[in-house]
């Protein structure tokens, strides 16, 4: 029987995932906090593939926003010197894809050898507080140091294979430590290297794309894709949900570091940190 209360619940999740997952304050934290006060009524198991598979609806709202600059194939020839159907193909399009590319292998490597044991390693309330106070302060800090300087990379065009590695490897220390953030630690990372707000938060959600469909594909696959029927509702109505609130959210972010910084949410990750280890604590 189809409980409507669970099903409410669902549209909670995929709300808070929407908002969390373009912020740089850690959805997982908020996960956390939110699973503790309105717990789904589903098996650990499916929470565990819920929690990652929401996330594709996040990653729609990138596609369809960005379709444009994500689409690399274009009707007429526009590349002349190439062969084929890459005479097809945009070439600053196809050049910032190898980008991501790369920027992608490190955590992708850790993810699929050790993802799991860094998960039953690390994946509890303390260690996610820790990191949303660390990387809350590291923001902080990096944005004072940052105030009079002006950003040596102002678009995805003008950066290279290199620094795309290296944002790469910042984003190994969401893999490994849950609470960090994807968007938090490459954008911090990035911001760090002279990449200016808005380059870096554009190369961080493109990031997501093939970052979100692999962690849910292999969450699928471990699964089984046994779904009931009530499971299968509930995980659509949270990607669906995640989906129209990401195209609000990535918007006003995007709006909104046009004229601001991100230390408002450095001081936001160091108040969640220390009401998330006062509460479990003191509650738990």
């Amino acid at each position: 029987m189809i409980n409507p209360l669970n099903l409410l619940k669902a549209v909670l999740f995929g709300i808070v995932e929407g908002i969390t997952e373009w912020l740089p304050i850690s959805s997982t934290g908020h996960m956390i906090l939110l699973n503790e006060f309105v717990k789904l009524d589903v098996t650990p198991e499916f929470y565990s593939v819920f929690e990652v598979v929401i996330q594709l609806g996040a990653i729609l709202a990138v596609v369809v926003l960005f379709w444009n600059r994500l689409w690399p194939f274009r009707a007429h020839a526009v590349n002349p010197k190439g062969k084929g159907i890459f005479r097809y193909v945009d070439a600053p399009t196809f050049d910032m894809w190898l980008k991501i590319i790369v920027a992608c292998l490190p955590a992708a490597i850790i993810g699929i050898t050790l993802g799991d044991f860094f998960e039953s390693l690390f994946y509890n309330p303390y260690c996610v507080a820790i990191a949303l106070i660390v990387f809350g302060v590291g923001f902080i800090v990096v944005e004072n140091r940052n105030k009079d300087k002006t950003p040596r990379i102002n678009s995805i065009a003008s950066m290279n294979g290199a620094t795309a590695v290296k944002i790469g490897l910042w984003q190994v220390i969401a893999a490994v430590f849950p609470g960090t953030s994807r968007s938090g630690t490459t954008i911090l990372g990035a911001l760090m290297m002279g990449v200016s707000r808005t380059a870096a938060t554009e190369f961080t959600f493109f990031l997501a794309i093939p970052v979100m469909a692999g962690a849910s594909l292999l969450k699928l696959i471990k699964y089984g894709f046994h779904f009931q029927f009530i499971e299968v509702l509930i995980l659509l109505i949270g990607m669906v949900t995640a989906f129209v609130t990401s195209l609000f959210v990535i918007r006003a972010v995007l709006n909104y570091i046009k004229t601001h910084d991100f230390k408002i949410f450095g001081y936001y990750r160091i108040v969640l940190g220390l009401i998330v280890l006062f509460f479990f604590l003191v509650f738990r």
